[in-house]
């Protein structure tokens, strides 16, 4: 590689990454610097919020089950509706929170705040409820507990039958936003607990402007 080639390749956007690379370096440092218990929330936070999306999704399968008269394979049923809403959980919580926050990219308290609940209420709450329906009317079907409308009246049958569980499950869904915002909340003060740690004791070349 010739001078030229090298100088090429130090850019200002490879700067830029050099420098993104060492914050996150000094931060997962910083990190493993703070107690246990903020090291436990930010790292296992998620699993609480992920398992409360279970127990929406067990709850919601069970109101459906009792709607459509389904009496029979009722593991079969449980296993996804428990499963499922725990990794979904988990992992958009992780992408979409935990991750931004803990990189350095996600500095806004407000943003933070509403990407938790947002998580907790649409992915934590509702979507454990959408999971359901095709579940359930699938063993509807198959065992013929319950007559199901042709195609013409297929969509208003359901928003019909998913009406009573969505009012039975509107204080899960509120639980779990409250949940969302409530762990986004206290990430957020640890990481501003961090970045200003790192501000007190850091040396001034240690870190890029």
């Amino acid at each position: 590689m010739t001078g030229k080639e090298f100088l090429e390749l130090d850019s200002p956007q490879q700067r830029l990454i050099l420098e993104r690379v060492k914050r996150m370096e000094i931060i997962q440092k910083m990190f493993n610097e703070l107690p246990k218990a903020d090291q436990n929330l930010c790292n296992h936070g998620k699993y609480f919020l992920a398992a409360n999306s279970s127990l929406c999704g067990l709850a919601a399968n069970n109101f459906f089950r009792s709607i459509l008269h389904v009496r029979k394979a009722s593991l079969v049923s449980a296993m996804p509706m428990a499963v499922i809403p725990f990794l979904s959980t988990a992992a958009v919580y992780e992408v979409f929170v935990h991750d931004p926050l803990f990189s350095g990219q996600l500095n806004c308290e407000v943003c933070a705040v509403i990407r938790g609940g947002l998580v907790g209420a649409v992915v934590g709450g509702l979507y454990p409820i959408f999971l359901a329906i095709p579940l359930n009317a699938s063993l509807a079907a198959r065992y013929m507990s319950t007559p199901l409308p042709g195609k013409e009246n297929l969509l208003r049958y359901w928003l019909t039958t998913a009406q009573p569980v969505f009012r039975k499950m509107s204080l899960g869904i509120l639980v779990q936003a409250l949940t969302g915002l409530f762990l986004a909340t206290k990430q957020h003060g640890i990481y501003i607990k961090m970045l200003l740690q790192m501000n007190t004791s850091r040396d001034p070349e240690e870190l890029p402007e």
